[in-house]
């Protein structure tokens, strides 16, 4: 195919909600997800949390006509749960772990577990090469007391780095999944921001779907209402973004976002509403003064890390010294009977023993924590930095045109407590 040509190229997103024996209805919704994707034959599929192997292998085999390449992400304990589907075929792949991704101990979140990453395959369309990104950040569980906004800031940064520096040869760079972000939060800004990427609902001139785009709806019978807090009718979480080049224009003819309810069955397909975004590829047109395209970016967030890293170092140092106390009760009472001249030991030697031992894990988890709340920092500090130095250099080379006020520094990731 001539690359000058228009090619259409339609993309599908969707969060599968695919925990085994946990998620409900999750084998029959897969089904359903594979009969969907089989009649739809969408060009290129962005899939995340599907947590099992064999459920990714269970749609490779289902689409294996309509879409013969596939990739699945490994990564964490349970794997990232990302997997692509297309029908183009797939030259190179490669996988982005994120730095941070919440804690060990916070088991019932489970994101530590499953090692959040970005994934990216390198596809030909239409002789042009397409960079295509699928991720998944972390949940936040809590908008009100959000402990986990830090690390999802960091995520999102690290996400336009990784998209910024291995899309430099791209034609075309499209990226979908569950950023778990709301469209003016910090990190989402910082990300469309520095990648230049458009939102597809924002760009599509005919869009069919739940009103402002929304994703987590409020009568998608898998939601709990009470999750969505203030906002009754949903919330956009879900995105699919694209960029073109010197080289190719992009337009978003349409979009679409289910809304809840699917034909002929029961329930839905996810807790997630699923997306397609229509693009359309064509040659670059320059602009008639035969000038570049200059982008003006004007940010203004203000967020601090200061308090989360004060709540963690608070949380860790409070059982630490309880451990000390402890050891110190212990070690008054293993003295009593040297200060009271051979006296036997009145405290019962099972009780001691178990006193022991919990002061051992006490101490020992406070150290634990101690090692994690060190990393978070050391990354907290990396990503401040390497903020500072694209702002500094943008600062002396665009004039002015961007100007972002973080007030996360040294002083402050270091609190005096």
């Amino acid at each position: 195919m001539d690359p000058t040509d228009s090619d259409i190229v339609r993309v599908f997103s969707l969060n599968c909600w695919g925990i085994r024996y946990m998620s409900k209805h999750c084998q029959q919704r897969y089904v359903m997800i594979g009969e969907m994707l089989s009649i739809e034959k969408h060009d290129i599929v962005l899939l995340q949390e599907v947590w099992s192997e064999k459920d990714f292998l269970f749609l490779k085999n289902k689409l294996s006509y309509t879409h013969p390449h596939s990739h699945y992400f490994k990564s964490g304990v349970i794997g990232s749960g990302l997997a692509v589907f297309t029908k183009y075929r797939i030259h190179d792949t490669f996988l982005y772990r994120y730095s941070l991704n919440g804690y060990p101990y916070m088991a019932h979140h489970g994101d530590w577990f499953g090692g959040k990453a970005v994934g990216m395959v390198i596809l030909t369309i239409g002789g042009r090469t397409a960079h295509v990104y699928v991720t998944h950040l972390h949940a936040e569980y809590c908008r009100e007391k959000d402990s986990y906004l830090p690390h999802r800031v960091v995520q999102a940064w690290e996400l336009q780095q990784f998209i910024r520096h291995t899309s430099a040869g791209a034609d075309l760079v499209i990226v979908g999944g569950d950023l778990n972000m709301h469209p003016q939060d910090l990190g989402n800004r910082l990300l469309r921001s520095y990648t230049a990427l458009k939102d597809s609902y924002l760009e599509t001139t005919l869009y069919a779907g739940c009103e402002d785009g929304v994703t987590l709806i409020a009568n998608n019978p898998f939601i709990n209402k009470k999750e969505l807090g203030p906002f009754k009718t949903g919330i956009r979480i879900d995105y699919i973004l694209f960029k073109g080049s010197s080289k190719i224009d992009i337009h978003c003819d349409a979009m679409s976002v289910t809304k809840g309810s699917v034909p002929n069955h029961p329930f839905p397909y996810s807790d997630h509403e699923a997306l397609t975004s229509t693009l359309r590829l064509k040659s670059h047109q320059p602009d008639e003064s035969g000038g570049t395209k200059k982008l003006s970016i004007r940010i203004s967030p203000k967020v601090s890390f200061a308090n989360f890293s004060v709540i963690a170092l608070y949380s860790q140092h409070v059982p630490g010294v309880m451990g000390l106390a402890l050891l110190l009760l212990q070690l008054a009472i293993a003295a009593v009977p040297w200060l009271a001249l051979g006296a036997e030991q009145p405290f019962p030697k099972t009780s001691f023993y178990l006193l022991a031992l919990l002061c051992f894990a006490i101490l020992l988890t406070t150290s634990l924590l101690y090692v994690f709340y060190t990393i978070e920092l050391k990354c907290l500090q990396g990503a401040e930095d390497q903020m500072r130095l694209c702002v500094g250099h943008r600062r002396r080379g665009s004039g002015g045109f961007l100007w972002l006020s973080l007030t996360m520094s040294c002083s402050a990731l270091y609190p005096e407590v």
